[in-house]
């Protein structure tokens, strides 16, 4: 045990190293508003500039917004007439930025100066040759600024700039001196993408009005970047716009297959080098009833070097002919290195709008570190790797001497009265190294021993924790984490409990592939696809204890997971494994398997599939009852009905809870609708394309639903009853939302796991999922007590179950 946990920490310690370079990040739009460095010195003198400078003390450097450095701005040497004047002060930010706002200033110098721009126009340029005027979404190019030499102002850039240099361009008349200090306020621009070219938007006609659908912000004649990338999704009805006092059909670039014979838009879009892509999302406007409509099919191709590669790939979303809501389609790259893309986008009606791209990479391997940090990042490496080193020892210390292996290391955080005492420490300095020790626990947990456990394929051991005497728990043994055909694991099921399974014979019986007939794939992983199929007299191969609610004789709609034939030992042993625990499962609200094909290959398991699809897509497409459905004509769902809903999770969950299996992944996406709103738990979203965006990715390979989970899973990487409670508490808050929107939609993926730091912590700076609406306080208790703090305080699912009974409207 020792050796076990002092592996554990040095490898917790290459891990913590290893995720201290910057990782890519997706560029959060609504939070890109941070200075960029004039005034705080990021931004070094060297890539500050002037076309001139009124004396030395003027220069270029000393345009820091409020800084009162020199004469305290910079001031260009003014000659010749107004309309020729052409002085600029220029920064250069090393990389593309997108830069949502910018702030200027006068010359001030402590009551001395009274110099300041009134306008001042902008240019940008992403390579320092081709030069850009920036222009708002009016068409105006002057900017008003000051008036006066102290008062900073502020101005949003709408549409915002990607760009590296910016030129600050003073509108000049000689009543007056001119002095300027400036701020950029934005983020690096994480997509990497330098031009897109694509056909010409085209105007629609629509009840005797004209829809303007071109790119209005192109800013470039074959090549340049334009609404597509400017963090502005379209609203549901393309005919209105966020913007004020624009034209219909602003926020969309749109097209008509009617000019398109081949049936397809390509789009070209060019990077700044050679990535490894991930992901691209397309937000689409689908107001069929106006024949818009997401696209029916994408075809990719990729370009590395100089050569297209041969073989594209290719992606179909499920087609939505209920809800018009715009959306984004996700579409995975699979990991393909390019710079270069080109999409041909299929129509599925008349027209297509989209008012969005955006892409995803992974980490680039010839991305370099800059030199001139390196020297301070190799001397904070090393001081943390003495300290590191030192927090192990001491670790190690505790373990062997005050034999503390059956305790959590958090027992010992939060209070230094609660720590055993050893005769000759005293307690000051205990308190002291053990601050230390907590801080870097949670770093290294953050970053080790869950995101390691997640993205490895093999068993592995849950930390223990304590438990009342007698109650078997999950974590209290060896766990089997079953890969699945998907990539993502299967209900986690205690050791001794697939002990026990593995002695019985598999209790479903063979069915005939040639019944099968595919409707569409649902998802895929790494070792295998989930398809929709149409299964015939699947009633005649089922056990006693089940009955389908349908016509004899009529095809019944069925989940199908499949192993891929070149799938690896491992994954086809965790197959079998998974279909002996899935025969096991018998209860009306989790998904059942039905049958198996494993005469030949591929591996087939057939599982139950709701014909109202999952809960999420399902509350998405629905609206509360009230004014709002009644004027937009919507189909509703009663509260009434939501608690049903919600009470048969909780019966489900007590299920699998009394099994000791724990699911991890709980939440409206892996719940499946059937008639009379019936509810049944089941574990592929992992898997689905749609639902991308609610994992988080760990280097690449493994995919966690942070935003669902608790925060020792996150911390700690424990995954029990207790963290399933937690995350039963953000499926009930989704569905009293609707599913309008992510949980913690307002933070990143980071600051999703920097908030489960203050959980660990307690010290009341946690942020909590609002109270919805239309849920009333009894519920939201609820859900507030699945995301208490200590575990043990947590409601069971049996408690959960009995509660919402209970309080049936």
């Amino acid at each position: 045990m020792v050796y076990y946990n002092k592996r554990k920490y040095l490898s917790a310690l290459f891990f913590l190293l290893k995720h201290l370079i910057p990782q890519p990040n997706l560029l959060q739009f609504s939070v890109c508003r941070s200075p960029l460095g004039m005034s705080r010195g990021q931004i070094l003198d060297e890539d500050i500039s002037a076309s001139s400078q009124w004396s030395d003390s003027t220069a270029a450097k000393y345009g820091r917004l409020d800084c009162e450095e020199g004469d305290g701005a910079w001031c260009p040497e003014i000659a010749g007439e107004p309309e020729n004047i052409n002085e600029f002060l220029q920064i250069d930010l090393r990389s593309l930025h997108f830069i949502t706002l910018v702030g200027t200033q006068g010359r001030h110098a402590g009551g001395i100066g009274n110099e300041f721009a009134q306008t001042y126009k902008i240019k940008y340029s992403r390579d320092g040759s081709r030069w850009i005027s920036w222009r708002n979404r009016q068409g105006k190019e002057v900017i008003e600024a000051n008036r006066n030499a102290y008062d900073i102002v502020l101005k949003d850039l709408e549409p915002p700039i990607i760009a590296r240099f910016i030129r600050f361009m003073p509108v000049i008349d000689h009543s007056m001196n001119v002095c300027m200090r400036v701020e950029l306020y934005g983020c690096e621009w994480l997509d990497g993408l330098v031009s897109y070219n694509s056909p010409v938007g085209q105007q629609m006609t629509l009840n005797g009005q004209y829809i303007y659908l071109n790119d209005s912000v192109y800013d470039g004649a074959m090549k340049g970047l334009g609404q597509l990338t400017d963090g502005m999704c379209g609203l549901d009805d393309f005919t209105h716009s966020h913007v004020y006092n624009v034209w219909p059909g602003y926020d969309y670039v749109g097209w008509t297959n009617e000019s398109f014979s081949n049936g397809y838009v390509e789009i070209m879009f060019e990077f700044d080098r050679t990535r490894n892509f991930t992901t691209m999302k397309v937000h689409c406007n689908n107001m069929f009833s106006r024949r818009v409509k997401t696209f029916q099919k994408v075809v990719c191709y990729f370009r590395s070097e100089s050569d297209w590669e041969a073989t594209p790939i290719s992606f179909s979303p499920v087609m939505d002919d209920v809800n018009p809501s715009a959306r984004f389609v996700t579409v995975s790259l699979y990991n393909h290195m390019a710079s270069a893309i080109k999409c041909q986008y299929y129509f599925s009606d008349i027209w297509m709008m989209f008012s969005e791209i955006t892409f995803q990479s992974g980490d680039d391997p010839t991305h370099k570190v800059d030199d001139s940090n390196t020297r301070i990042l190799i001397g904070c490496l090393v001081a943390i790797i003495f300290i590191l080193v030192a927090i192990i020892v001491i670790i190690l210390w505790r373990q062997v001497w005050q034999k503390m292996l059956e305790k959590s290391p958090l027992a010992w955080f939060g209070n230094c009265q609660s720590f055993p005492r050893p005769q000759r420490i005293p307690v000051s300095s205990r308190c002291g190294v053990w601050n230390i020790y907590a801080i870097s626990y949670i770093h290294i947990h953050v970053y080790f021993v869950y995101f390691s456990a997640a993205s490895t394929n093999t068993s592995s051991k849950s930390p223990p924790v304590s438990v009342q005497e007698g109650v078997p728990h999950y974590a209290e043994a060896d766990i089997v984490n079953l890969q699945g055909v998907t990539g993502g694991n299967t209900y986690a099921v205690p050791a001794l409990t697939m002990d026990l399974l593995s002695g019985k014979d598999v209790a479903v019986e063979e069915f005939p592939r040639k019944l099968l007939t595919f409707k569409e794939k649902l998802g895929e992983g790494q070792f295998g696809e989930v398809h929709l199929c149409e299964a015939e007299g699947i009633q005649d191969f089922m056990d006693e204890d089940f009955s389908f609610d349908v016509i004899e004789n009529q095809t019944v709609l069925v989940a199908v997971k499949m192993l891929r034939t070149d799938a690896n030992k491992n994954a086809r042993n965790d197959f079998l494994k998974e279909i002996k625990i899935m025969s096991r499962l018998k209860d009306p609200n989790i998904i059942r398997l039905l049958a198996v094909c494993m005469s030949s290959d591929p591996l087939c398991m057939i599982t139950e599939y709701m014909e109202n699809g999952d809960l999420n897509q399902f509350l998405s497409r629905h609206e509360p009852e009230g004014m709002i459905a009644l004027l937009s004509n919507a189909p509703t769902v009663s509260y009434s009905n939501l608690h049903h809903m919600a009470t048969q999770i909780a019966s489900g969950m007590k299920y699998l809870s009394s099994l000791n299996f724990v699911h991890r992944d709980l939440a409206t996406r892996n719940c499946l609708v059937g008639k009379n709103f019936t509810i049944k738990i089941a574990d592929f979203g992992m898997s689905r394309n749609l639902y991308s965006g609610d994992y988080y990715r760990i280097q690449g390979r493994a995919v966690l639903p942070i935003r669902w989970m608790s925060w020792e899973s996150i911390l700690l990487g424990k995954f029990t009853t207790s963290s399933d409670v937690w995350a039963f508490g953000v499926t009930l808050w989704e569905m009293l939302t609707f599913c309008k929107e992510q949980p913690y939609s307002q933070l990143s993926d980071e600051q999703v796991i920097e908030n489960t730091g203050e959980f660990f912590r307690d010290q009341r700076r946690q942020i909590y999922l609002p109270q919805p609406p239309m849920c009333p306080d009894p519920v939201y208790k609820l859900m507030l007590s699945c995301w208490h703090r200590n575990t043990k305080e947590r409601p069971s699912f049996q408690e959960i179950h009995h509660t919402l009974l209970d309080c049936k409207p």
